[in-house]
């Protein structure tokens, strides 16, 4: 597959650039006034939970809705005024299946090339490397209702690769894989943006995946974008790692003085517990247990905790992913189950 050639009339740095884009069904705000942009080459990541508006604002993206108010440019061309260039320029993999499960893997994919008008004299050839990247190749003329999850999220991949798009999308890619399958697609992901220098932007409830992936993520929640940042630049902004010391006695209360010692930057006293959050944790904790030992007080537990993205999700949105992904996975299975029951 050939390496991503640039945009003639698009920014050299950014290849999206969305601004107040907004979305209304009715009187519900689906997407309200968001505005980001996504560099070139870049994995960007849309994380929140299921209806937090990521799959809508992809959707205008892609120019399948229309913004209801706002502006977004995708690979230098307007959503609204420029639809077709947009489309040319872009892959889609959805969240949800859409191969034919009639047709083989290949005829899928050949079928997308017909779409976009890619002659068959370049399609065929290009058909088979993309069965080849996605490890598909033994498959190919296998009849996909043979397939398992992962073998189909693999042909979707394909699929929303066969116009060499500059820009991929992915909605939640790896909803419902094994972990094992799920590995697969990062690596994939990788190999798109390392060897081929393809821009991604993914949307996820993933944790891992959005840590593991993303160079820059947006998190998003009812409509609205909360914060945007490299996953270091999200774990770092709540405030440090997070010590707890435990102590034998209630009194004295240490506090203050904990709170004088070089890297702290809060103390929190629950019970006999200190909740210290500092810089480089480390380095403070020795420092801290050396001033609790000569106040006379007696430690019984001492924990590190290096910051994590569903702490910052916590400490933007009030709320911990986690369940979030649960529900979803519930969810999920239950669509899974229900698809299998109906054929």
């Amino acid at each position: 597959m050939a390496s991503v050639q640039e945009t003639p009339n698009a920014d050299s740095s950014y290849i999206v650039k969305v601004e107040n884009l907004s979305k209304n069904f009715g009187k519900l705000k689906a997407v309200d006034g968001v505005s980001f942009e996504v560099k070139r080459g870049e994995i960007f990541g849309f994380l929140g939970p299921n209806g937090a508006g990521k799959s809508t604002t992809i959707k205008m993206l892609t120019t399948l809705l229309h913004p209801s108010s706002g502006t977004a440019e995708v690979c230098g061309y307007d959503v609204a005024r420029d639809s077709s260039e947009v489309r040319r320029n872009v892959g889609v993999v959805p969240q949800e299946y859409t191969a034919d499960e009639d047709m083989t893997g290949y005829q899928n994919i050949m079928l997308c090339a017909d779409l976009y008008g890619i002659p068959r004299s370049d399609s065929k050839i290009h058909a088979q490397e993309l069965l080849k990247l996605v490890e598909l190749q033994e498959a190919a003329d296998r009849k996909v209702s043979t397939y398992s999850g992962g073998m189909r999220r693999r042909l979707e991949l394909a699929c929303g690769l066969i116009n060499y798009p500059k820009l991929l999308f992915m909605d939640e890619p790896t909803l419902g894989l094994d972990v094992q399958t799920r590995a697969a697609v990062w690596k994939y992901i990788r190999t798109l943006k390392e060897e081929y220098h393809m821009t991604l932007f993914l949307t996820t409830h993933y944790l891992e995946e959005a840590d593991s992936l993303c160079d820059r993520i947006a998190i998003i929640d009812h409509g609205h974008i909360i914060k945007v940042g490299s996953p270091d630049e999200l774990k770092a902004s709540i405030g440090g790692d997070v010590i707890v010391v435990g102590v034998k006695e209630s009194e004295p209360d240490i506090s203050k003085e904990i709170a004088q010692i070089s890297l702290v930057k809060d103390v929190k006293k629950n019970g006999n517990d200190y909740r210290i959050k500092a810089d480089q944790g480390e380095e403070a904790s020795p420092l801290i247990m050396d001033l609790v030992r000569s106040k006379g007080l007696h430690v019984v537990k001492i924990s590190l905790t290096k910051p994590t993205l569903d702490e910052a999700y916590l400490e933007f949105t009030g709320r911990s992913l986690r369940e979030e992904e649960s529900n979803k996975m519930a969810a999920m299975t239950q669509r899974i189950t229900m698809r299998r029951a109906r054929s």
